[in-house]
């Protein structure tokens, strides 16, 4: 069985001359549109990413230093990992696990 993971990260800078942070959100974006072997999908939120966990990490470090290319001086990161050995999981397996439970 391929190991996958699925994460949800959220990246904050702080100190951002506005209270708006979609332009900060979207440059961190860029960086798993770019990436083509995982999946993702944005939230109002934070951001769900599924793939191998080496390369999900990899890729939430980069959009971790995002906002500091954009001149950020602090920025907090919070990420939640669910990395099941017994199964595959999706992150659309998960959310039809729940729906079919209704």
């Amino acid at each position: 069985m391929k190991e996958r993971i699925i994460a949800e990260v959220s990246i904050v800078p702080i100190g951002t001359p506005t209270s708006s942070l979609s332009q900060y959100v979207s440059a961190c974006l860029h960086v798993l549109q770019k990436a083509s072997d995982i999946q993702y999908q944005l939230t109002a939120m934070g951001t769900i990413i599924e793939g191998p966990l080496e390369r999900v990490l990899e890729l939430i470090q980069q959009m971790h230093e995002v906002p500091f290319g954009m001149g950020v001086q602090r920025v907090v990161t919070t990420i939640k990992i669910d990395d099941r050995r017994d199964k595959l999981v999706t992150i659309e397996g998960k959310v039809e696990s729940v729906y079919a439970r209704r």
